[in-house]
Formats: C-alpha cells, sequence, structure tokens
C-alpha cells in the first residue's frame, strides 16, 4: 500500500510503498476512500522540515528546553545523536480519514466488517486506528462531508472548554480551516461571531457565513470592533 510520509530534517514528503497493517488490540483495520489534508497543519510540518536548525529551535522552544535538560543528563554527545536519529524517522502525515471497515483487532465490538467509518487515520490506502478514534459515518452523509469529522471535532472541543451560552458574543482567531468550521458551530450554538485575520480572502470567507470580521492586513482595530458587535459589553470568550 502506499502511504504519505515526511522527514522533519529535511521536510522532503514523499509516497513510500509499505505492507498493510495488521490491527492490534483494540484497532481497526480500515480501507480508505478519503482523506483530507489539514492544509495549516501539514504546511507547518513541511515549513518545519525545511528550517534550518536554529529556526526549528526557534519555532518550538519548548522542545528545546527538552533538549538542554537532556543534555545535562546524558552528555551533548548523547543528545545531539538522539536529536538527529528523532529528526531523521520518517512521521506519517494526515489525520482526517473516512473509509471501509476492513479488518478488526482483539477486543473490539463496536464495529463490523464493511461499517462506513471516520477516523484520524493518516494519509495511506490502508489504516489501522484505535477503536476510541473511529466513529460510524451516520446514513446519507458522503465520504467529501464526513471527512471533515476530526477537522470539526477540534474547533467543537474548543467550544466545548469555553463552553459558550446562547446570544454570547465570542471571537474566533484565525479564519483558517478549523476557524471557519467554529464559527458555523458557534452560530449553530446561538453565538455572534467576530473573526480576526489577516487574510482578506478569509474574512470574505468568514462573513458570508454570517460572521463580523477584522481583517488586520487592513489595518481595522478589534478592539473597536468586539464593543461595537458586544453593545459596549466586551466579549464574553476567545477561541
Amino acid at each position: 500500500m502506499k502511504q504519505l510520509l515526511q522527514n522533519l530534517k529535511s521536510g522532503k514528503t514523499w509516497l513510500e510503498e509499505l505492507p498493510v497493517p495488521y490491527p492490534q488490540p483494540g484497532e481497526v483495520l480500515i480501507k480508505t476512500r478519503y482523506s483530507l489534508v489539514s492544509l495549516g497543519t501539514e504546511k507547518m510540518l513541511v515549513e518545519f522540515g525545511k528550517a534550518g536548525w536554529l529556526e526549528k529551535a526557534r519555532q518550538q522552544p519548548d522542545k528545546v528546553k527538552m533538549v538542554l535538560n537532556k543534555a545535562k543528563t546524558e552528555g551533548l554527545r548523547t543528545t545531539i545523536e538522539t536529536v538527529r536519529n528523532k529528526l531523521d524517522q520518517p512521521i506519517p502525515l494526515g489525520y482526517c480519514n473516512v473509509g471501509e471497515v476492513i479488518g478488526l483487532g482483539e477486543g473490539v465490538s463496536e464495529f463490523k466488517i464493511g461499517d462506513h467509518v471516520v477516523s484520524n487515520g493518516p494519509h495511506a490506502e490502508v489504516v489501522s486506528v484505535s477503536k476510541n478514534l473511529t466513529a460510524i459515518v451516520p446514513e446519507g452523509v458522503s465520504d467529501e462531508e464526513a471527512a471533515f469529522t476530526v477537522i470539526g471535532s477540534i474547533g467543537l472541543q474548543g467550544i466545548r472548554l469555553l463552553n459558550p451560552s446562547f446570544g454570547d458574543t465570542v471571537v474566533v482567531i484565525g479564519l483558517g480551516l478549523i476557524g471557519l468550521l467554529t464559527i458555523q458551530l458557534l452560530q449553530a450554538n446561538g453565538c455572534r461571531v467576530l473573526g480576526i485575520d489577516i487574510d482578506s480572502n478569509k474574512c470574505r470567507i468568514a462573513e458570508r457565513f454570517g460572521a463580523e470580521t477584522v481583517d488586520l492586513s487592513k489595518g481595522e482595530d478589534p478592539i473597536e470592533k468586539a464593543m461595537a458587535l458586544s453593545r459596549g459589553n466586551g466579549v464574553d470568550g476567545v477561541c
């Protein structure tokens, strides 16, 4: 089977021919129908891979602290070798998969062969995914629609943590794919939404979904817009 991989050290991305995985206990084996590209996340990984050592460190300050702590306990040479090996290991890209169940690991009773499912499996012809990260696609939902499930769940989790009420004014910062889905979910929850981005095109898309927007590329003031939308009361939350 073919799978999309990336080398974090060089940024190289390629299709690799790999053996079909075998489902481990608690996993579901899925033959892929659709796999959604999450442009922001996957572009970030590609750019991170192509960046130099200093730029990688700047982008991942938490990882730098871990490396420094490891160097203190295990020595510089061992730490450098570990980091190089880690970056040189190919990683799978993708996490929005739709397909058909073709195998079940031990202990999986929630699914059966032939089920139409969505999972957070990577870009590959066949994926093996934990049953806890797999769900049945409802009747009448197309593969194209179902492929957005994982992306939508990320926005939904932010909303759950925020726990807005009907009529609240909520700011969504960043109007990429997740941000635009979050706007629609908030509106379905009865919220007024203010979207903020530096991309005029994304702001226009958000406006088509009914949100007010702040286009930072035009120097618009987010505080002024927020106060106007909330009738002077200020916003109730930020996603």
